[in-house]
């Protein structure tokens, strides 16, 4: 799934998912560098991030694995 990943106004990290016309903060990140594993939306959803440099810069939209939760529907 496509995922836009840049930094507001305030400096804080958003995720924008093009398909859904959705765009949350990001909340949480398994790896303080961000690239290479899990992030967490303000909404809950979880994305697998492709390992890219540190020093990426942003925006920058990738094909990130969106992570499924059983409870959910409708998505």
């Amino acid at each position: 799934m496509k995922l836009m990943i840049r930094k507001d106004s305030k400096g804080t990290l958003t995720g924008y998912v093009p398909k859904k016309d959705l765009e949350e903060p990001i909340v949480a990140m398994a790896n303080p560098g961000m690239w290479g594993g899990l992030v967490t939306l303000a909404n809950g959803w979880q994305f697998d991030l492709p390992a890219m440099p540190a020093d990426t810069a942003l925006p920058i939209t990738v094909e990130a694995r969106r992570l499924t939760v059983a409870q959910e529907s409708g998505d």
